[in-house]
């Protein structure tokens, strides 16, 4: 690889690979019947995975963009959705961690790397792709503080979450400029959540509605400057391509096992169906994708580490591994014939949560907007 492991990251590697194996991968499929395993919440806590992302001064693991891509990598070849959960946490602790002031980070990053719960509140019902559509308004109040009301849908870990971070506009007549990002506890009076969507895949991740009547905020739940909202999502997004890339990269190698084992044992007139080439052909044009997918993940995450601007990158790659890892989904389902068909051998589930990451995060066609606008503006 391009990237190289430091001693550390290995050690990182091989922890989150073995929780994987041990923990994760044998809870996906009560996941997809059952819905959140708060069991499995409690174990991901307790090993320390919560805070890898958080500075150690507040309790967490210290770890940057290479550490969390690869627990999200390896997490993702046992439970797309485990590795899903663990990356809309870290995204919405990371703004508490980036945009929060000195008091606010005392306050709830210690919480986030001990194992509560984050949520990330941007998307609305009539503000999917259109984020800077969102409905949902704060207003000062007579004490200082704010009166949140509207509602967000679609938001990864709502109604598990101890906390979300919610945008909100402040001040429409300033359009994007006007939006602004609040701290809002599950225990807000105002705060309602709706029934937990019943999803194609992904469904061991909670996903629900949430509504807001009234909620009074106080001043410091603000985070960050007022109106810089918008910015700071954007930014956050730019992370979570990354991650939906590598995750996207261990979901395909995840079916591409299954498939290779099942095609190593089958046996078609006379013969093992992996003798067959067309059978060859499809491991030869996978297991390239795979590899493509995760050099462009882990070489963006890398640009994240150095601090170097990252939004072209992070949608390129994740724009690749989320339309390549769909195919690849398909193609090992197609290799295991009927049986493929079957919940019993695992790879339609992979396949029905694989189209999620065409949409979530960006989907393809406002990506391909994003990538294509971006260069042909580039002298």
């Amino acid at each position: 690889m391009l990237i190289k492991f430091t001693e550390e990251q290995q050690m990182i590697r091989d922890m989150a690979r073995e929780f994987t194996k041990n923990e994760i991968a044998p809870r996906d499929k009560w996941m997809d019947e059952n819905g959140f395993d708060y069991d499995l919440y409690h174990k991901l806590a307790d090993a320390g995975f919560m805070g890898i992302n958080i500075p150690q001064e507040y309790g967490g693991g210290g770890g940057g963009a290479i550490d969390t891509a690869i627990i999200v990598h390896e997490f993702a070849k046992g439970s797309a959705s485990e590795a899903a959960f663990l990356d809309a946490h870290w995204m919405a602790a990371d703004l508490v961690l980036h945009h929060g002031t000195d008091a606010q980070k005392k306050t709830y990053l210690p919480q986030a790397a001990a194992g509560k719960i984050f949520a990330f509140g941007l998307t609305e019902a009539s503000a999917g792709s259109d984020a800077a559509g969102i409905k949902s308004t704060a207003v000062k109040a007579s004490d200082g503080g704010w009166l949140l009301n509207g509602g967000k849908a679609w938001i990864t870990n709502s109604g598990v979450a101890d906390f979300y971070i919610i945008l909100a506009m402040t001040n429409p007549e300033k359009g994007t400029n006007g939006i602004s990002a609040f701290i809002l506890p599950k225990d807000a009076k105002g705060l309602h959540i709706g029934k937990f969507e019943d999803k194609m895949g992904l469904r061991g991740t909670a996903t629900c509605e949430l509504a807001f009547d009234n909620i009074h905020l106080p001043a410091d739940a603000l985070l960050g400057a007022e109106g810089a909202g918008f910015k700071q999502a954007m930014a956050a997004l730019d992370g979570g391509r990354i991650s939906v890339a590598v995750l996207a990269a261990g979901l395909a190698e995840h079916a591409m096992k299954i498939a290779k084992d099942y095609a190593n044992e089958r046996v078609a007139f006379g013969k093992t169906i992996g003798k067959f080439q067309g059978i060859q052909y499809k491991f030869a044009d996978m297991s390239a994708e795979i590899r493509a997918m995760e050099l462009l993940a882990y070489d963006t995450a890398a640009m994240k580490a150095a601090g170097v601007r990252h939004t072209l990158e992070a949608a390129q790659a994740k724009l690749f591994a989320a339309t390549r890892c769909t195919q690849i989904c398909l193609e090992c389902q197609q290799i295991l014939g009927g049986n493929g068909y079957s919940r019993e051998y695992h790879v339609e589930r992979l396949v029905r949560d694989a189209k999620l990451f065409e949409i979530g995060e960006g989907t393809n066609e406002i990506l391909r907007m994003l990538i294509g606008g971006t260069v042909l503006a580039k002298k």
